[in-house]
């Protein structure tokens, strides 16, 4: 049985819990984080949000399912019909993008997956792994072909994950090493990445 719609008035309240633990997620952990803090930043009681959320871990779970779905379009749009190392570089862009515009997320997921994926592992070891499997046919297709230099396409995703997600995952160590000759970091690690992978790919 599907649950009724929610109204608008629910539909901006669970926003607002949502969009509240990930700020006190992204400060405190799962762990350090309480109900009352995500209620209060939220603007609401208690109670309030336990009609909308029967626990904190429902909460996380919401979070962590809507931000993996962010975090694997990118990589769903990688077309096995495109030019390989255009379609690769693509892929780096997004995920640079997606660095910079949610930093709150990509620490939340790091966390859980440096908890040992508590409550991700089932989706991990399944869409995740999927998807994967299936971008790293294409990749080794490219590679069969001499369209782009041979890697281990796995490892490759990893590598871009890594080096994307490091400008969110350590922000903080990013600007403090870089200080104010490059207070943005984004342009110029676009420009670097862009020329690691292709000097990489080369054939």
């Amino acid at each position: 049985m599907s649950r009724p719609r929610q109204t608008r008035i629910q539909q901006r309240n669970s926003e607002a819990i949502l969009e509240a633990a990930l700020e006190v997620f992204a400060a405190q952990g799962f762990r350090g984080a309480t109900l009352d803090q995500i209620a209060e930043v939220a603007g609401l009681s208690k109670p309030n949000l336990l009609y909308y959320f029967p626990s904190k871990e429902a909460i996380h779970l919401a979070l962590l399912s809507q931000l993996l779905e962010t975090w694997l379009d990118p990589l769903k749009a990688m077309n096995p019909e495109g030019d390989p190392v255009q379609e690769i570089l693509a892929y780096v862009r997004r995920k640079l993008e997606l660095s910079r515009d949610f930093p709150r997320e990509s620490r939340l997921f790091a966390n859980e997956i440096l908890q040992g994926a508590p409550r991700l592992r089932p989706v991990i070891e399944t869409d995740l792994k999927d998807l994967v499997e299936e971008k790293a046919a294409v990749l080794d297709r490219w590679m069969t072909e001499g369209r782009i230099a041979r890697l281990h396409p796995v490892h490759l995703i990893f590598s871009i994950w890594a080096l994307t997600q490091h400008y969110a995952d350590f922000d903080m160590q990013v600007r403090a090493v870089l200080g104010k000759a490059e207070p943005d970091p984004f342009p110029e690690a676009g420009l670097y990445l862009e020329t690691v992978f292709r000097r990489l790919l080369a054939v």
